[in-house]
């Protein structure tokens, strides 16, 4: 797309951002959209540790969070050590690896959180003028591209055993962030200019600790900003429903109920459905779009009372949601109105963290071994290519410039074939 006919076009769109027009960058979790569909038209189709890898740069430690990614810089949460007391946002070249700036925020609370949940969880987010980060009771903060700190804003303290994870959100000039879970559980909106609260929604949390007989409740997804005819709506994943809110209030303007008390996925949609699935487990649903109040009979399209693990989100494609679940590591394709898995539970090596990504009618799924698996995004089971960087990693791949950029504990991978590389 022609930059300028991209920034003329922004003038008439109130809510979404810069990025959701922009093909070559990736800025925010799941991509421009937050839907994991990338605009690109080209990506490598194979590569190993030693083939089609432009750069790899070491990473501090494990991490789970994804990099974005503006023009020539990219960017990536991390915990500099195991027990999240120094927390950071690193800026990295695109074309090199090479660390531009790093900035570092101590931490001297107590946030627990689980072993496969580092520290440091939530991508981050850019419009190409700022970058935002979530550090949980840490905070979230506000830097320039150069790295200048603009603003930080305390949100209170996060307490679960498990941690926490849900990413920032940017449209227009709010920031949009699902605080949780645990006993303060709450949707917000702030200032992107200040970080000043503009107003924010509170939800029914959970206990912080499980102990024995304390029930399991908690959401870990990130909200969805989904348009229906000229009106914008932020779609979250809650225990027990999925609802939509009115992004200038936060008002709760439908809500559909069938979920189950914990949630990891992010909801997908088009233009006539949306679907949210629980994790653990627990349930799926698809409802049609426009609504009102309590639209649980009147909206649902199909509902699934128990499906198999589910961490990363899936992904829509013409009429069909594919999905890889986080255990055991099977591939599910759905018909959206229907719920029907056309591939019938097609299995990969092993358990699925990432979300699907879609790049033009190809999806990569990357599984915690480090191999991404890349099948036709078709009914018909297709498997293209399964390409192995042998380390682990839960963090969603992220597409931008004909590259994948791919986060493992060890490293940031940059995979491209050596033409799509630009000086």
């Amino acid at each position: 797309m022609n930059r300028h006919f991209g920034i003329c076009l922004l003038v008439g769109l109130q809510l979404f951002s810069t990025n959701a027009l922009l093909a070559d960058n990736w800025s925010g979790f799941r991509g421009n959209r937050g839907d994991g569909v990338s605009a690109e038209t080209r990506m490598p189709l194979s590569w190993s540790p030693t083939s089609n890898i432009l750069w790899k740069t070491p990473l501090p430690g494990p991490g789970s969070s994804s990099p974005i990614l503006w023009e020539n810089r990219l960017f990536l949460t991390q915990s500099l050590d195991q027990k999240g007391k120094n927390r950071a946002i690193l800026c990295l070249d695109a074309l090199s690896g090479r660390e531009l700036w790093r900035r570092i925020f101590p931490f001297e609370g107590n946030e627990p959180t689980h072993s496969t949940n580092p520290y440091c969880s939530a991508t981050p987010a850019t419009d190409g003028k700022v970058v935002i980060s979530s550090f949980g009771s840490g905070g979230v903060t506000c830097h320039d591209l150069e790295g200048k700190e603009l603003w930080k804003k305390d949100l209170g303290s996060f307490v679960h055993i498990w941690g926490n994870a849900s990413s920032p959100v940017i449209v227009g000039e709010r920031v949009f962030l699902s605080c949780g879970p645990g006993e303060r559980t709450f949707l917000i909106a702030l200032s992107k200019a200040s970080g000043e609260k503009l107003w924010s929604h509170e939800e029914l949390g959970g206990k912080a600790s499980l102990e024995k007989g304390e029930k399991w409740i908690g959401s870990w997804s990130t909200p969805l900003l989904h348009k229906v005819g000229e009106k914008s709506q932020l779609v979250m994943s809650w225990p027990g429903a999925i609802k939509g809110h009115g992004p200038e209030t936060g008002k709760v303007l439908w809500s559909a109920q069938g979920l189950t008390d914990l949630v990891y996925t992010s909801p997908v949609a088009n233009r006539e459905v949306i679907v949210a699935m629980s994790g653990y487990g627990g349930a799926a649903l698809a409802i049609r779009t426009e609504g009102t109040g309590d639209i649980t009979q009147s909206h649902r399209l199909w509902h699934h009372p128990k499906n198999p693990q589910r961490i990363g989100s899936g992904v829509v494609h013409g009429d069909h949601l594919y999905m890889a679940n986080g255990g055991p590591g099977t591939l599910q394709c759905f018909h959206l109105k229907t719920g029907k898995d056309l591939w019938e539970g097609k299995r990969v090596t092993e358990a699925c963290w990432a979300s699907t990504v879609l790049v033009g009618d190809k999806l990569l799924v990357t599984e915690q071994n480090g191999q991404t698996t890349i099948l036709v995004a078709s009914p018909q089971y297709k498997v293209l290519a399964k390409n192995s960087l042998k380390e682990h990693t839960d963090a969603s791949p992220a597409i931008a410039n004909g590259r994948i950029f791919i986060r493992t504990y060890q490293h940031l991978w940059c995979i491209g074939e050596k033409e799509t590389r630009r000086e």
